[in-house]
């Protein structure tokens, strides 16, 4: 029997009549998809004043991590005040993607803000697998704040940020430095963040691609369903992934949703599609953090499907959803500003 599901938003099915249906995940599919060129990143340069650098940081095993660094050019470190740096996290079902996918994202915080950009190549699943992926972010992030001046970075203004996986592993970063005390991080923005590997939700259920076997696929779960979920879980997690999964055997660093507490957690974005995979278990989160008495805010984009503002943001919705993003981190850094100076003012 067919789920009843909200529909998309009808720009959002005009644009995506004209998309090629995605191909359900397999390894040998997985294999293709890596051999596509990604969009050149000198594209995303080209009309920024953007200085760049690259820079590789030791994982734990001493793998090297590749890190991309984005500043506002033509500004000395020495002579203006410190910015604020958005730690940017891929997304990719963790199991595709690079260090410079859904850069449009953080990169008009740079434009806004002048904001340090840093993004993090993580290493992918199913090569690696376990907490590897979310201690391969959490040494980026040491590395950001151990070099904070040579970076130009204000130390107390540093956000992480990521979209889908890399929204669920910002999560998990953000769980991890709460753990063992260090770095501080201001604020977390979780893009439609994959943060439970068990997958049963009414929403992973309501955008299953088995209730859209023969429909267009403008009408179906738009880029990313609960099989294609269940298939980047169990690549990072093997038997203990997809629905069924044994919790005891997952980090809650890995799935943040299975984390007992959550307090003591950076101020939190979090906002999804009514109509994506991930819509309960972001709901979800959002619930357990206000429920131990954190912040967070919460925006559930009517007919919005997985990913819409990152594939389609020049779509009305998009533009509306970005621009709230972006507000939202506006009023957090005129505050964190303010309180810092207030503190500078009584010392």
């Amino acid at each position: 029997m067919t789920t009843a599901r909200p529909g998309l938003d009808p720009e959002l099915r005009t644009l995506l009549a004209d998309m090629p249906s995605m191909p359900q995940l397999s390894t040998e599919v997985l294999a293709l998809l890596r051999q596509l060129p990604s969009p050149p990143v000198e594209s995303l340069l080209a009309h920024r004043q953007v200085d760049r650098r690259e820079v590789t940081v030791p994982a734990g095993d001493g793998t090297p991590i590749p890190l991309s660094v984005f500043s506002p050019a033509n500004t000395e470190p020495t002579t203006i005040a410190p910015a604020p740096c958005v730690y940017w996290m891929h997304g990719g079902g963790m199991v595709m993607g690079d260090r410079f996918s859904q850069l449009d994202i953080p990169l008009e915080w740079l434009d806004e803000f002048g904001a340090v950009v840093v993004s993090v190549d993580y290493r992918l699943a199913p090569e690696a697998t376990g907490t590897t992926l979310v201690e391969d972010c959490y040494q980026g992030l040491r590395w950001v704040a151990e070099h904070s001046d040579e970076l130009g970075v204000d130390p107390a203004r540093i956000i992480v940020a990521g979209a889908s996986a890399g929204g669920g592993l910002a999560a998990g970063v953000a769980l991890l430095a709460r753990d063992l005390g260090a770095p501080a991080i201001d604020t977390q923005i979780l893009i439609c963040p994959m943060l439970d590997h068990r997958n049963t939700s009414t929403s992973s259920r309501q955008y299953s691609s088995h209730e859209y076997s023969n429909l267009r696929h403008s009408d179906g779960p738009g880029v990313w369903t609960r099989e294609m979920n269940e298939f980047g879980w169990r690549a990072v997690l093997g038997d203990h992934g997809g629905e069924g999964g044994t919790a005891e055997a997952v980090s809650p660093y890995v799935s943040p949703a299975l984390a007992d507490d959550l307090s003591g957690l950076p101020t939190a974005y979090i906002d999804t599609g009514s109509a994506e995979v991930f819509r309960d278990e972001d709901t979800e989160y959002a619930t357990r953090i206000w429920a131990a008495g954190g912040q967070a805010e919460l925006h559930v984009w009517a007919g919005g499907f997985h990913g819409f503002d990152a594939l389609y943001p020049q779509a009305h919705i998009s533009v509306t959803a970005r621009r709230t993003r972006t507000d939202w981190l506006a009023r957090n850094l005129s505050r964190n500003r303010s309180q810092s100076r207030s503190r500078n003012h009584t010392t």
